[in-house]
């Protein structure tokens, strides 16, 4: 056990102790597994990643049979039961002794092969995504979490999923578990992990400018671990509230740092001078926030005369999402929910909302510049009841609140479109709290693709 949590722990940092707990759990294939386990977390908290070592450890040390699945793929319960079977058989097994129709079948092999000679033998078997095994057969997962009793093998069943366990309960029940929750990164965490790139961010560069020789002499020098350190402080000030998924913070924080670095190599700015190089990155930070989900990037030059090609990306991106019609209204309406203070919504979106008197206090504090535009300062976040009222006030045609539209959201989070701040658990009651992840150019597409004047609604434009 402690072989396979030392080689664990420098490759997850600040995941010591679900490396520990798994290792008491399941790190001794000489002791009986329990019959199943059940790891939850947010997506990029590393369940996967850290599950699929843990077993690859076991397996390579231990000489463990392991079986990786993914319940998304697996879509039917026969093409999941031959799966594992063809990962788990012995090497001396027939085709015929991998095959399995139904969940009889299933533990029907495992016992031939426990009486077999398998009683020395241990097996793990991890399943991700597994909230999807509750719209497979009704014995699926009733069955998987009694497995070891019912093979009588020291088997031990790892479901991954990112929902807690009491919503896998139906009305007759099933059996307990041990579960394990890996929280989301705190921002202290999140740095560390992302710091833990430099040497390679480092080597990539160095390579890059192995031609140019007095880049390479600046960049040796300055490029430190101090210096990357006061990069991501700065980087997260702009991205943590918005995103915490780690590894998509990783490959925006390597995108950035090079344009981070350019005054530096240009020698306009010093490496030591944070102010100036807070006030050249801080623009792309912000223009980066507003496409974190979406693959597009700005080349390093762009064609005189024509719209920039991230903007036509950005475009075409718009034009080719097929949402339902209403769908991309509670995208507008989420995206004027993040981008405007709720004590101005009745003035937007009343008609008769009375006359506002005008004083020179009110008009220079509404004198916008560049920096204090709410659609620069990035996302805040929202309820859901305000973001059903603004979509009712845009929405010309009357439509009801039936589920179809309430699952519009969930398909908006589940594309990354909107994310949960707050609350995820508890969207009924109305305290869950949700912000837009997409940028301004995104939703002005949208708006053109549905006929719908998107800054007329912006208090940035009015």
């Amino acid at each position: 056990m402690e072989n396979i949590c030392a080689a664990l722990e420098p490759l997850f940092p600040c995941r010591e102790g679900a490396i520990k707990t798994l290792g008491e759990l399941i790190g001794d294939s000489r002791e009986d597994y329990p019959s199943a386990l059940y790891l939850f977390g947010h997506s990029g908290t590393g369940k996967t990643a850290l599950t699929r070592t843990f077993l690859r450890e076991c397996s390579r040390q231990q000489g463990v049979r392991i079986a990786q699945l993914n319940a998304i793929e697996c879509y039917t319960t026969k093409i999941m039961l031959e799966n594992m079977l063809d990962t788990l058989a012995p090497r001396q097994c027939t085709e015929e002794s991998v095959r399995a129709d139904n969940m009889l079948e299933f533990v029907e092999q495992l016992r031939r092969w426990h009486d077999q000679g398998g009683r020395s033998q241990s097996f793990l078997i991890a399943v991700d995504n597994a909230e999807r095994l509750r719209d497979m057969d009704a014995n699926v997962l009733p069955v998987l979490l009694r497995l070891q009793q019912l093979t009588s093998l020291n088997l031990c069943v790892i479901l991954l999923s990112q929902i807690p366990f009491e919503k896998f309960y139906n009305k007759t029940g099933l059996t307990e578990v041990i579960s394990l929750h890996l929280a989301q990164y705190n921002k202290a965490e999140t740095q560390r992990i992302l710091g833990s790139d430099f040497f390679q961010v480092r080597g990539h560069l160095l390579e890059q400018f192995s031609k140019d020789v007095q880049r390479l002499a600046i960049c040796k020098a300055a490029l430190t671990e101090d210096f990357y350190s006061n990069y991501l402080n700065l980087f997260l000030s702009v991205f943590y509230k918005a995103c915490r998924d780690v590894p998509e913070l990783q490959l925006t924080a390597r995108k950035c740092f090079s344009i981070y670095l350019e005054p530096v190599l240009d020698g306009t700015v010093e490496s030591t001078d944070v102010s100036r190089l807070w006030r050249h990155i801080a623009g792309p930070l912000r223009s980066a926030l507003t496409q974190i989900y979406m693959r597009t990037e700005k080349p390093p030059e762009e064609q005189k005369g024509s719209a920039p090609i991230e903007d036509q990306s950005v475009r075409k991106l718009a034009q080719s999402l097929e949402l339902p019609y209403y769908a991309k209204y509670l995208l507008i309406a989420a995206f004027l929910a993040s981008h405007n203070s709720a004590n101005q919504d009745k003035r937007l979106f009343v008609k008769h909302h009375g006359k506002q008197r005008k004083r020179m206090q009110t008009v220079n504090a509404r004198a916008k510049t560049t920096e204090k535009m709410s659609t620069t300062l990035g996302p805040k976040s929202f309820t859901i009841d305000r973001l059903l009222a603004i979509f009712y006030a845009i929405l010309e045609e009357k439509v009801g609140l039936t589920c179809n539209l309430l699952s519009q959201i969930s398909t908006l989070v589940h594309l990354k479109l909107l994310s949960f701040v707050s609350g995820e658990q508890n969207i009924m009651d109305g305290s869950a709290r949700l912000q837009c992840t997409v940028g301004l150019e995104f939703v002005l597409h949208i708006g053109k693709v549905v006929g719908f004047n998107v800054r007329q609604y912006l208090c940035d434009f009015m």
